[in-house]
């Protein structure tokens, strides 16, 4: 595998202070792309940007509120103004909770949507002027196998990444004419604090939890591995992959 697949180009990805988010930023750095990372929790991309600044990478950081559109906007241009352009955009921030649906308020719901999906939109949006000045560029937004099945426990999370890829496959066939790309990686379980918040209680029923297929001790996948199903869409080499949802579960859905 080529180590250089990125050289001159800008990369945006935002959940970028810990979990996959810092596993993408790092991969992406390491293999030549200028990178831009962004989180709401701003310690977090401190680190993630010394840690990759400190193995020579070309990183720039800042706090950015995906459910804020005023705050990508300015992010963006940002990341634009610093490193001349943007080829891609990478959506990794995100945010859920297994719980009964009885539990769940609108705020929370609103929560869920606002980042999990509406945060694509006004990422794509405040990208897409950028990334269409570039042949090649293209989007990888970061799904779940929760969006292409239900789930006992979790209709907001299902729902909200339901959602992205559909958007996904819509921006695909949109902008596939003007040299655009858009594609998602659907992973199961991975290690990241994330996935403390969807650990079944004492509470749910045996025979759905058996069905929802929760995360087990040792069993979870790495950020590393599902970094480089994003690079690789983000790559050249999938030139000819648009609309995609790459499934990224070591065979849970077959």
């Amino acid at each position: 595998m080529s180590q250089e697949r990125f050289s001159g180009r800008a990369v945006y990805i935002t959940g970028a202070a810990s979990g996959l988010g810092r596993a993408a930023a790092t991969l992406f750095a390491r293999e030549g792309a200028k990178v831009f990372a962004v989180d709401l929790n701003g310690d977090g991309v401190v680190e993630t940007v010394n840690a990759l600044r400190a193995n020579g990478g070309a990183v720039l950081g800042g706090v950015c509120d995906v459910s804020d559109f005023e705050s990508v906007q300015g992010s963006i241009e940002y990341m634009v103004e610093s490193f001349g352009g943007m080829h891609v955009l990478v959506n990794v921030a995100g945010v859920g909770r297994a719980a009964r649906f009885e539990e769940i308020d609108e705020s929370e719901w609103q929560r869920t949507l606002a980042v999990n999906l509406t945060g694509v939109f006004h990422t794509t949006k405040a990208a897409l002027p950028h990334l269409l000045q570039h042949r090649g560029a293209n989007i990888v937004n970061v799904a779940s196998i929760a969006g292409l099945r239900g789930q006992a426990y979790c209709s907001a999370y299902c729902a909200a990444k339901a959602g992205m890829i559909n958007f996904t496959r819509s921006l695909a066939l949109e902008f596939a004419t003007r040299g655009l790309r858009a594609n998602c990686i659907a992973p199961a379980g991975i290690q990241t604090e994330l996935i403390s918040h969807f650990i079944p209680r004492e509470d749910f029923e045996q025979q759905l939890i058996a069905y929802y297929s929760p995360p087990k001790p040792g069993k979870l996948w790495k950020p590393d591995d599902m970094a480089t199903s994003i690079a690789y869409l983000a790559s050249d080499e999938a030139r000819m992959i648009n609309g995609a949802v790459l499934v990224c579960d070591g065979g849970t859905l077959a």
